[in-house]
């Protein structure tokens, strides 16, 4: 029996970076929370914290930057459209 080589990288081992041209897992991961249904109050806020370990605030700020990239739209065009009707309708009641 060898010894085990940890020298060697494995390239299952880690996931590889996104190309250019692709969402991150973390965006993807955005955008699949906010297609999901959510129960009552405090749910989907819940859920931020746990599932992906940032505060609803910081959340909010990347799905905001998130829906103006192209990339989400290919990726996502019926989430992201109406995450985009939404922010317009509320910039057009202030």
């Amino acid at each position: 029996m060898t010894a085990p080589d940890h020298g060697h990288h494995d390239p299952e081992a880690a996931p590889a970076p996104p190309a250019a041209d692709e969402l991150s897992a973390r965006d993807r991961a955005l955008l699949a929370l906010e297609r999901r249904p959510w129960a009552g109050p405090g749910a989907k806020e819940r859920a931020i914290r746990e599932e992906l370990g940032i505060s609803p605030v910081r959340y909010y700020q990347l799905l905001n930057a998130l829906i103006e990239d192209e990339r989400a739209l290919r990726e996502d065009p019926v989430t992201v459209n109406r995450l985009r009707r939404l922010r317009d309708a509320k910039r057009g009641r202030r």
